[in-house]
């Protein structure tokens, strides 16, 4: 772990140093309004010492009723707030200034906090750990299965951020005992780690803007093309390939579902599978309409034209989390031959399957298997995630925030536009952030854009809140 605690030869080091020494009433229970030396040199004002030191470090919540504590702080009265309220210059990455880096640590905790919801979170956590302590729970164990599971992840994140700002004020009172001892090598040592969790910050404000109920699943993603003919066609498999390019540079494993190919080129609509950890989180910032401006590759006369695709992005529950059981009596499965261009690749079996869910109408294709046995898996895996979301949609009401409808695609309703000519550009409407580098966009590089969204419906969010 990049912010992880002093290495064990300093820990050892510093373990014999405190050993050697004869007692000194500064490591003991500071009296409140007590003033002790800054040991870091010139310390722009801070306020003196008027808690417990860190080697007596309070803790936010006990192991069963979670009740709040005081929050640590240093020799020289150095808590999270006050560091991000000293409004010390935030220097880049490499320099050596431990008040810029702790600044920066400082303001990603806070931040992380706010993204978490962090009040709701303590307060929901109490709540939680009142109805486990109830002896009847486990009654009902579905009920108590999830009651128990809510508390913990909540609780996980409340250990992860409070020890996260623990390392901070501890790797601030390594430093001001380096420089006490005139010990370079631990000042060293220090000063890294303090650079070292600066750059793990960036790495938990992203995750904290992936807190919703799905954001950890796998995901499927379709694509479907706009009216337009060809040019649409072409416009859906240019979008179903930026984001294979995208998932593929996160590490994520890519799967083709379901691809129906356009008369001349391009396709009609494609399904992939996305698996990897937070695959849903990230890619629902893609749901919607995307325009296309250029010139037509298909038009003699080269005349600009604008092309739409839509799409969808549905999370991958998994069997255990599956909200919508299926029952084969409402299945109607049918088979036929694989399409494609011909040739070689004409497929001369009935190794294609359809799958109808007859109450809801909902269907589910696979044909790019080899075989029927694997077809049908993915297509049931496919139509599973289909119902999954729509009970999620029909419980929640909110079947918006997770997909939307691939019927009107058209001008008015994009989310993005592709500009190619008579300019450069990418823009994402929502957000207003753009880029003149669209190839680098048709190319996988969407990050920028969907953080960019998370972050502003978040905020949008807590506002609303």
């Amino acid at each position: 772990m990049a912010s992880s605690l002093l290495t064990r030869s300093t820990a050892a080091r510093l373990l014999s140093h405190l050993c050697r020494r004869k007692p000194d009433p500064i490591h003991r229970l500071v009296t409140y309004g007590a003033a002790s030396p800054s040991l870091l040199g010139p310390t722009c004002d801070l306020p003196a010492a008027d808690s417990v030191l860190l080697c007596y470090p309070a803790r936010w919540f006990s192991s069963s009723t979670a009740t709040v504590t005081e929050a640590p702080m240093t020799a020289d009265g150095l808590t999270l707030d006050s560091i991000a309220g000293k409004g010390w210059t935030i220097l880049p990455e490499a320099e050596s200034d431990w008040r810029s880096h702790a600044a920066a640590v400082a303001q990603s905790i806070k931040l992380i906090k706010k993204r978490l919801k962090w009040g709701w979170i303590l307060e929901r956590t109490k709540q939680l750990a009142v109805v486990l302590e109830k002896p009847d729970l486990w009654d009902d164990p579905v009920f108590a299965g999830r009651v128990s599971r809510e508390h913990g992840e909540l609780m996980g994140k409340i250990k992860s951020v409070n020890q996260f700002e623990q390392e901070l004020i501890e790797h601030i009172e390594m430093l001001r005992l380096a420089r006490e001892e005139n010990d370079n090598e631990l000042e060293t040592e220090s000063m890294s780690a303090l650079a070292d969790m600066r750059r793990s910050a960036k790495e938990k404000e992203l995750n904290a803007l992936l807190s919703g109920d799905n954001d950890s699943c796998s995901c499927f993603i379709e694509v479907q093309a706009g009216a337009g003919g060809t040019e649409s066609m072409d416009w859906a498999a240019m979008i179903m390939n930026m984001y294979r390019s995208w998932a593929q540079r996160r590490g994520y494993t890519v799967t083709v579902v379901e691809e129906m190919p356009g008369e001349i080129a391009g396709i009609k609509r494609a399904t992939i599978k996305v698996d990897g950890e937070y695959a849903f989180g990230y890619a629902k910032a893609e749901v919607g309409v995307h325009r296309l401006v250029r010139i037509s590759p298909f038009d003699s006369g080269k005349r600009r034209h604008t092309s739409f695709a839509a799409v969808a992005v549905i999370p991958i529950l998994g069997d255990a989390s599956s909200r919508y059981q299926i029952k084969d009596s409402d299945l109607r499965i049918e088979r036929f031959r694989s399409g494609g261009p011909g040739g070689q690749h004409a497929n001369t079996t009935e190794s294609a399957i359809r799958i109808v869910h007859v109450p809801t109408g909902i269907t589910a294709t696979c044909q790019n298997e080899r075989s029927q046995h694997m077809n049908k898996a993915s297509a049931m895996a496919v139509l599973q995630s289909r119902l999954d979301q729509l009970e999620i949609a029909r419980q929640a009401q909110m079947n918006a925030e997770h997909t939307q409808s691939l019927n009107e695609i058209s001008w008015g309703n994009q989310i993005r536009s592709y500009v190619l000519h008579p300019y450069r550009m990418v823009k994402d409407l929502r957000t207003n952030y753009e880029v003149s580098d669209p190839d680098s966009v048709l190319e996988g590089d969407l990050d920028d854009f969907i953080l960019n969204y998370l972050s502003s419906s978040l905020d949008q969010a807590n506002v609303s809140a």
